[in-house]
């Protein structure tokens, strides 16, 4: 998009997490009217900086984006993919909610969550049934909700060691190549000093007890929501996502698929279209 820089104005720095640690954070507003905003939590290995298609096609329509790097990622401080338990995500998460809402008093708020960050909002909200503030509506984006493309092997070591070794750290192994279809795209990921690919024994033993909790609990989600699988997924497989919408009661609840899609469907080859989908749910919701 040949879009002139001066439509977006950006804004960085840290926030306190529950704890004290300082999260970094990433803001894009549009100059004029902000008529919602969009907070974005990234997924394993992920950070705030990698979502630039989802700003470059949201702040023309007046929407503003908040990024945050959770502990262990990106700018944030901490050892890479570590965390003592799931609770510290779920502060981060609540911190960084709370100061969006603080800085835009009365505008209309979405949390989405990428990859992990979709297992890590749903936490979140489920955690907090009458959530303060207040959310518009919830966003999942091809999220990790079942199997993965972690290889087994390592996920049971991780169990092993989560207990003797919490810290214990290894590469996940996940191919860049299964991120998308775009060669620029993948070439990005490749240069990008601030991804990592690694895992803790302690997070892959935390993960599992998340997912499965927040498998259990789905018929309580009650706030709007919305979930954009890639059919073609092979970095967070989508059938544990579908089993997880399929479980959802409330009402306002609406599933995309992009069939060809691999997991980074916001920077894949046809992103342009899940955009606009996503535009067009947000539109609905204000």
């Amino acid at each position: 998009m040949g879009m002139s820089k001066n439509m977006i104005c950006k804004l960085e720095g840290f926030i306190p997490s529950t704890d004290g640690t300082q999260l970094y954070y990433q803001t894009w507003h549009p100059e004029s009217h902000v008529r919602g905003i969009l907070a974005i939590i990234h997924g394993l290995g992920g950070h705030s900086g990698i979502y630039g298609n989802i700003v470059e096609y949201l702040i023309p329509k007046n929407y503003a984006v908040y990024g945050v790097d959770l502990r262990g990622n990106g700018k944030s401080p901490g050892q890479r993919a570590y965390i003592n338990s799931w609770n510290e995500y779920r502060e981060d998460v609540g911190s960084f909610v709370q100061f969006v809402a603080d800085q835009n008093f009365g505008v209309p708020l979405f949390l989405m969550g990428h990859s992990l960050g979709g297992l890590t909002v749903l936490d979140y909200v489920l955690r907090f049934p009458r959530p303060k503030p207040k959310l518009n509506g919830l966003i999942n984006l091809t999220p990790a909700l079942g199997e993965s493309g972690i290889s087994p092997v390592k996920i049971l070591i991780g169990r092993m060691l989560s207990r003797v070794y919490p810290r214990f750290s290894m590469d996940t192994g996940i191919d860049f190549r299964l991120a998308c279809r775009d060669e620029q795209a993948i070439a990005r990921r490749i240069q990008d000093k601030l991804r990592h690919s690694l895992g803790t024994a302690r997070l892959s033993t935390e993960f599992s007890r998340t997912l499965t909790w927040v498998q259990a609990h789905a018929s309580e989600l009650n706030v709007p929501f919305l979930m954009m699988l890639a059919g073609n997924d092979k970095v967070t497989f989508p059938e544990g996502s579908r089993n997880f919408f399929e479980k959802i009661t409330f009402a306002d609840k609406e599933l995309y698929e992009y069939p060809e899609s691999y997991h980074e469907i916001h920077d894949d080859i046809g992103y342009q279209e899940v955009l606009k989908d996503l535009e067009a749910w947000l539109n609905r919701h204000l």
